[in-house]
This record gives structure tokens, sequence and C-alpha cells, in this order.
């Protein structure tokens, strides 16, 4: 027996693990390389040093519609950590909330009990969304060079339907502020989210820490007799006719494929000095970033009684109560509350010092919680993800590179990549199953990983 191909793959985040993951069902050799001590990348936790306590670099959450993401949970066996949620809680400063959770009713009318009866939003802000949604029921926006907030005032939105709906959904899912947004995906998230059914718009949160999450995968390529490497820095990649040789914190290992599922950032500096590379660095180059802001407080006394709730009106975004979300829904044994607090495009917050941002989200959070004002803040801290994700700016899809290179070994993964999705953990996971793909196929054989978007419900099936 012939042994097995070897493949070598730079980067632990999702995209690199979930085409590991692929490929080891598939009979390949996989050794991954990650210069972090921890798997995950951007999805990942690890023991703070000034608070001692074990913390997400930033919350994620899946919904529904992550169909691929979802199939690597149950590849790996953590598919049961997900905790899933029907139900969004929106909040005004003063603490008034709306529900929106799915009725009886078919897709794409399936909110619109909980929609309607929203306080949030007045009726005309209601009849504006109402107008925006109906054209993309019946097909998405072509990209263009115009911008998502472009595209709204174009339909006539009000200015409190932008604020309390659009940018809240949007800001959070893409990461980025509505003028610099995507017309396309922008509408592709509700479409896929909001209208086509109702399991597309569960919300998933993970109730363990994700390097728990994600080290499972780890163990996953392990069984299968393939290799992580952490503090693994791959340095420089060579291509060659029959294999790829890299080399890896000074040293070299060669394998007879790779895949690159390193920021674009660290790819542009390990890409080989040579005239075909050139290409693919001019597209790098193009590429903008956004950074994500977590702020964690442990307090001495429960806050309130909600796992999570929008935050509207104010810096502050979403909070997440980890320690009932940990806890399984129950309340902190030592009797306290954590929380974090997520701030999505937090551009205004980057060169803000540590203090004045608590103090700011401090303040923000007794408007919503008044529990909080008569809690003592037993520790704190603010978590900045400068590049957090690439930026979904109009027309971003002219230079996302496919997983082809112009090398034949070669192949990218990444949630930057031409996925067909975004700069979310599910565009992640389709990238390294792309990428997985890819490889299987130069090598001769024809292997589907990607597994197919959630089919419409309802009357959404019509369109």
């Amino acid at each position: 027996m012939s042994p097995a191909p070897t493949v070598a793959i730079a980067g632990a985040g999702l995209a690199g693990l979930a085409a590991g993951c692929a490929l080891s069902d598939a009979g390949y050799q996989v050794t991954i390389f990650e210069k972090r001590p921890y798997l995950g990348g951007r999805a990942s936790s690890y023991e703070h040093p000034g608070t001692g306590e074990v913390v997400d670099n930033c919350q994620h959450v899946l919904l529904g519609c992550c169909t691929n993401l979802i199939n690597l949970y149950r590849r790996i066996g953590v598919e049961g950590k997900i905790r899933w949620y029907d139900r969004l809680t929106f909040l005004e400063p003063g603490g008034r909330r709306s529900d929106m959770e799915p009725s009886l009713l078919p897709a794409p009318f399936h909110a619109s009990f909980s929609f309607l009866g929203a306080h949030s939003l007045d009726r005309a802000d209601k009849l504006a969304i109402g107008r925006a949604l109906t054209s993309i029921m019946r097909r998405l926006p072509e990209e263009s060079d115009q911008s998502f907030l472009d595209w709204l005032k174009a339909k006539r939105q009000t200015q409190r339907a932008i604020d309390r709906f659009w940018k809240v959904v949007l800001v959070s899912a893409l990461n980025e502020d509505l003028d610099r947004m995507s017309v396309h995906y922008a509408t592709q998230v509700f479409r896929e989210s909001f209208l086509k059914s109702s399991e597309g718009g569960r919300m998933g949160v993970p109730n363990v820490p994700l390097s728990e999450l994600y080290g499972a995968a780890g163990e996953y390529i392990r069984a299968r007799g393939g290799e992580v490497r952490l503090r693994a820095a791959v340095e420089a990649v060579r291509p060659q006719a029959d294999g790829v040789r890299l080399c890896v914190n000074g040293e070299q290992f060669r394998g007879a494929h790779f895949i690159s599922a390193v920021p674009f950032q660290v790819l542009e500096k390990i890409l080989p000095e040579e005239a075909s590379a050139e290409g693919l660095r001019q597209k790098l180059r193009q590429f903008e970033t956004s950074p994500i802001t977590g702020i964690h407080f442990w307090f001495d006394r429960q806050v309130t009684e909600l796992d999570h709730a929008v935050l509207l009106d104010r810096t502050i975004q979403w909070m997440f109560h980890k320690s009932r979300l940990h806890a399984q829904g129950s309340d902190d044994p030592r009797g306290g509350s954590y929380v974090e607090l997520v701030v999505s495009s937090s551009k205004a917050l980057v060169d803000k010092p540590r203090n004045e941002i608590l103090d700011l989200a401090l303040r923000e959070l007794q408007e919503f919680f008044p529990a909080v004002r008569d809690a003592k803040v037993l520790k704190s801290t603010v978590i900045k993800e400068i590049h957090a994700t690439y930026s979904a700016l109009p027309r971003s899809d002219d230079y996302r590179p496919a997983t082809a290179t112009a090398w034949p070994r070669v192949f990218l993964a990444g949630d930057w990549t031409a996925s067909g999705w975004p700069a979310t953990m599910e565009g992640a996971v389709r990238s390294g199953y792309l990428a997985a793909e890819a490889l299987t196929k130069s090598a001769g054989e024809e292997r589907k990983f990607l597994v197919p978007d959630l089919p419409a419900a309802g009357l959404m099936r019509l369109f």
C-alpha cells in the first residue's frame, strides 16, 4: 500500500481546521502549523493575564443558516456544545424590550407578529422595512459601487429603521459600517437568515470557551494520523514541481500539497519572491480590515436574567451573559455575573485607553440594566481585535482570490477568499472545504465536502 499523500496547512483557525478535518477523512496525512499556542485563530480563548479568567478573544455566534459550520461541529462531535435560541431581545435605553421570534406563519412571514409588535419601531419604520425586505425576497441586488447605506436611502428607509433594525443586525454580522458595506452581502445575510426559513434565523452560542470547542478539531485530526504543531510559524513557502517546501520556525518541512489558511496580511509575507506571485500580491494589498472590541465585566451579583440582548442607540451593541451561557442557563454558582459586551466595527474605540472604554461601557450598561448600578465590579478588561475581519466593501469580490493559485499544489483558504460568503465563521469553514475539494481534484479525485445551503421554506419556495 502506498503511503497517504501529505498535506501541510498553515493556520489553525476555522478555515485551516475545516480543511484539515475534511482531508483527514479523505485519507490524507495532514500536518497543521499554528504560530499561537492554541487552536481557533480569531475564534479562540485563553487565560487573560490581567484577570486570571479564561476569556474568548471575542464573542462568536452562528445562525441556523450556517450549514457548513454546523457540519464541522457535527463532524468533530461538538454540536451539543452550542445553545440555540429562537428569540432575540432588543433593549432600548431605559430597559424597554422588544422580542423578535418566529410564529407558526410560513416563511417569509414567520416573524411578522413579533416584528409588528416591536416597541422599538413605529408604523412608518415598519412599513419602510417591509418595502425593502419585499425587494430582497424577489432577488438579491447585483454587486455595484453603491454602499448598503445608499441602497437603504434609495429604498426610502427611515432613520430609525436604519439605526434600530438594519444597523444592529448588519454591523454585527459583517463587522463594517453601513456606508462601507457591500449591498450584495448585506442583503444576502437578511435573505439567508431572516427570510428563507425560521430555522435559518436561529442563533447559536457556544456554552464552552472557544478553544475548548475547536480543540476537538485538533484531536479529530490527530486521531486520523495527522499532526497539529502549535507555536509553529510558517515563514516561507517554496512551491516545487513535485511538492511544496516550507520554512517553519527556521526549519525545513516538505509536503505533497499546501493550504494557506493564514490571514491575507501574513500570506503576503510568506509568498515566494517570483513573478508568478505578483498577481496574488496585488489582490492581497487591496484588502482593508475592521476591528471588534470585547468589553468584559465580572460583577458581585446577578445583573440580569437574560442570556443575551441587542442594545440599541448606544456604543455597546450586544450583551452576552457568559456566566449563564457557560452554566447552562443557571445562575453563576459564585453568585455573580460575568458579562461580555461587544462593539463591532469599533473604529472609534481603537485609540481610546482601556479605562475610558470601561467607564463608557459601564455607564451605558446601567441604562439597560438598572441592577448594574448597585453591583460591584470585581474584574474588568478590554480586548481589541484590531484586524478582526476583512471589510466587505462594495466590489470587494473583485479582489477576493479563488482557492486555486498559480502553483498546482498550493491552495488558499480563509474567510477573505472567494467563498461566496462574507467574513463569518461560515465563510471560513466554506473556504476550508472548498480548498480541500480543489486539492483532491488536483490529485485526480473529486471529493465533495461543501454542504448545501438551507432550502427555502414556506412561501419563500415560490421565489
